[in-house]
């Protein structure tokens, strides 16, 4: 296998101009990745999107936005209707064939023009579940509600981790925080859907990534500290709800044990938690103990773009070790309903 490292990453500003399109959106947010990187932009030799129409209400805005990336003259080129972090693996899929040596993934998402719930509901079962409409919050509580009562966990750890995330989140500047920082005054508050209250619940955000992947001793030419790609794998669970057990999360285990998470010690991981009680459970399928940081960017809970979350976890651990000089990260995205799909990369310096 070949070594490949991140090398730069970039996310859009928190607060974006009234009327901003996707392209808009990633235009600065490319440019600033690839003036990082030290790779100039005809130098690319494979480009890799991640969006979904569904959640930006256009037809085809995924080719729209290749007018960010340079797509003339044409490109090496290719799409998910993933989270942008699958987009990455494609990209360190297409750096192992050894032809191409620089990819630039990049994910957005602006998901206000159509109703989020109504939208997620056509991923379920299309005769049982989908034409209910089940809102995202529902099928959150019931997989909080079996997890707290496999573990004993109480509302109170779930206030904790709302705590914590949102005095993390305080410090990064493309975070977005509000309400209390005191566990009792959050569980005041009324349910979404029992266990869950607003603060156990992720905003809905815009928002754009980009990350320049570099393989082989060119990494280390364009940048001083890259991010090195030690093991990256992901795995899905049934996608029916009710044949799996909801209070475990057997893809995070399995794709985290091929990725060698238990290889060496973690520092630090950011784990794309949309829901207080899922952060506890990836912290228990990754074997993540209490001396690893989980989520020092703030996490989902304080920016949750669609689409772009699972890549910003990344990021974020890239800019860790990039950064702030930790030795090894681990970033983790997920899809689907009740941590349905989970990808687990792990990171380390030189």
């Amino acid at each position: 296998m070949r070594d490949v490292a991140i090398v730069a990453y970039a996310e859009s500003q928190r607060e974006l101009p009234v009327g901003q399109t996707e392209t808009l959106m990633l235009l600065p947010v490319v440019a600033e990745a690839l003036e990082r990187s030290g790779v100039d932009r005809k130098d690319i030799g494979f480009t890799c999107s991640g969006s979904c129409d569904y959640l930006t209400g256009g037809v085809f805005t995924f080719v729209q936005t290749l007018e960010a990336a340079g797509a003339w003259p044409p490109i090496s080129e290719s799409h998910v209707e993933m989270d942008g972090a699958w987009a990455l693996w494609e990209a360190w899929v297409r750096l192992q064939e050894g032809d191409v040596d620089t990819a630039l993934v990049y994910s957005s998402a602006k998901p206000a023009a159509i109703d989020h719930d109504q939208v997620l509901a056509l991923q379920l079962d299309p005769y049982y579940l989908s034409p209910l409409e089940p809102e995202r919050a529902a099928f959150a509580a019931l997989q909080a509600q079996a997890y707290m009562a496999r573990t004993e966990r109480t509302e109170k750890d779930l206030a904790e981790i709302a705590v914590r995330s949102r005095r993390d989140g305080k410090a990064n500047p493309f975070a977005e925080v509000s309400g209390d920082f005191d566990a009792a005054a959050l569980l005041a508050e009324p349910y979404v859907a029992s266990p869950l209250r607003a603060h156990d619940c992720p905003p809905t955000n815009f928002g754009a990534a980009a990350m320049v992947l570099v393989a082989g001793d060119l990494a280390k030419e364009v940048c001083q500290r890259p991010a090195w790609i030690r093991g990256i794998d992901h795995r899905v669970d049934p996608h029916y709800p009710g044949v799996r057990d909801l209070s475990r999360v057997p893809s995070a285990e399995l794709a985290g044990r091929k990725a060698g998470v238990g290889a060496a010690p973690i520092e630090a991981a950011e784990l794309c938690a949309l829901y207080t009680h899922e952060e506890l459970m990836l912290r228990e399928a990754l074997g993540l103990g209490d001396e690893v940081i989980i989520n020092p960017s703030g996490g989902p809970l304080c920016l949750n773009a669609p689409m772009v979350t699972g890549l910003t976890r990344i990021g974020e651990a890239f800019r860790q070790i990039n950064e702030f000089g930790k030795g090894r990260t681990l970033g983790h995205a997920s899809a689907g309903p009740c941590l349905q799909q989970n990808l687990v990369c792990v990171l380390e310096a030189e």
